[in-house]
C-alpha cells in the first residue's frame, strides 16, 4: 500500500484531536471539518487516538469508529498513523488489524510506565512487535508522560532488530543532542535509516529541523505554521523558516502549558471554525475567562505580526 509510513517518511503528521460535542459524544460533523482543514493546510500524515487525542478516555469500540470514521473521509489522501498503547497486548493488536484494515498507514506505540531498565523495555517491544506482525510503527519516545527513559543505543537497536519500527517520535526535552545522534547513527553501516518526526507542541521545531529531523508530529492549532517551517527547512531557506516560526512562538508557547495546553488548543480550533465545541472530556482541564482573554490577546498579536511579515 503507498500510503504505509517508511524510514524515509517526512512532513507534518498532524496529531489530530478528537472533537466532542458539549454533552462529551464524539461530534462526527466536527471530524469531517477537522480532517478537511488539516489536508487544506498541507499536512503530509495525520496522527489520532494519541495522547492529545484523548484516546485513553474513549472505550474501546468508541475509539474504533473513530478511527474508521477519520480513515474513510481521508480516503488514502495521506498516511494516517494510530495510536495503539494499551496495557494488553490483544487490545492492541486488535486495534492494530482493525485500522490497518481500513487504511491506516501505520501505529505508534509508547512504552507502558514500569519499564525502568532497558532490558524490559526491549522485551517489551520485542512481544509488540510479536503480536503486530509487519505492521509498520512508530517508536513514541516521551518520557514525560511514560517516565521511560530510553537511550539512544536501545533506540539504535530496537529498529535493527525489529525492521518493522520505521519511525521515531522524538518528545525527549532536552533532546536536541539525542535528536543528532540518532540522525547521524542512523542510514549508516548496519543501522537502517530512521524517520525522524519530532513533537512537544513544536517549541523547538526550528532547532529540531536544523538538526536532521524529517518533520514534526503534533498537533499546534495553526498546522499551516508546522507545514510551512519544514518546507522552508527543506527548501534551504533556514533564516525564512526561523522567522516564521518566531511570529508563532508566543502561542506556541502558551499552548505547551502541562495540563492545559489541550483545551487551548482546542479553544483555538473551535474560534477558528474547525470544531463546533472545545469540550475536553473529564478529567480534563477548562479555561478560566483570564485565560480567554490572554488567548485573545495572543491571537490579535499574533495576526498583526503576520501582517508585518507579509
Amino acid at each position: 500500500m503507498s500510503n504505509l509510513i517508511h524510514r524515509e517518511s517526512e512532513g507534518v503528521f498532524i496529531i489530530a484531536a478528537t472533537p466532542f460535542d458539549d454533552s462529551g459524544a464524539i461530534d462526527f460533523d466536527s471530524t469531517d471539518r477537522m480532517v478537511d482543514f488539516y489536508l487544506e493546510c498541507g499536512v503530509t500524515g495525520m496522527t489520532i487516538l494519541g495522547i492529545m487525542g484523548e484516546a485513553p478516555k474513549m472505550a474501546g469500540d468508541e475509539a474504533q469508529r473513530f478511527a474508521s470514521h477519520i480513515l474513510k473521509r481521508i480516503d488514502g489522501r495521506v498516511p494516517v498513523i494510530v495510536g495503539v498503547s494499551a496495557a494488553g497486548l490483544d487490545n492492541m493488536a486488535r486495534l492494530t488489524n482493525t485500522v490497518m484494515d481500513a487504511g491506516a498507514g501505520g501505529v505508534m506505540v509508547a512504552p507502558q510506565p514500569g519499564m525502568v531498565t532497558e532490558a524490559k523495555l526491549k522485551g517489551y517491544m520485542a512481544q509488540v512487535c510479536t503480536a503486530l506482525g509487519d505492521t509498520p510503527i512508530c517508536f513514541q519516545d516521551y518520557p514525560q508522560t511514560t517516565g521511560v527513559q530510553v537511550s539512544v543505543e536501545t533506540i539504535l537497536g530496537l529498529t535493527v532488530d525489529h525492521p518493522q519500527i520505521v519511525m521515531l517520535k522524538h518528545e525527549d526535552w532536552p533532546g536536541l543532542t539525542k535528536l543528532s545522534r540518532v540522525r547521524a547513527e542512523t542510514g549508516t553501516g548496519d543501522v537502517p535509516r530512521l524517520s525522524i518526526l519530532t513533537g512537544n507542541s513544536a517549541l523547538f521545531l526550528a532547532q529540531e529541523m536544523q538538526r536532521g529531523a524529517d518533520g514534526a508530529m503534533t498537533g499546534f492549532a495553526y498546522p499551516e505554521m508546522l507545514v510551512q517551517v519544514v518546507e522552508r527547512h527543506k527548501a534551504g531557506d533556514v533564516d525564512g523558516a526561523e522567522d516564521l516560526f518566531d511570529a508563532y512562538l508566543p502561542l506556541v508557547r502558551y499552548e505547551q502549558q502541562l495540563g492545559l495546553g489541550l483545551a487551548i488548543r482546542k479553544e483555538v480550533l473551535k474560534r477558528r471554525g474547525v470544531i463546533a465545541s472545545s469540550k475536553v472530556r473529564a478529567p480534563g482541564p477548562s479555561m478560566t475567562a483570564r485565560d480567554h482573554e490572554e488567548l485573545t490577546r495572543l491571537i490579535a498579536r499574533l495576526e498583526k505580526r503576520l501582517g508585518e511579515l507579509n
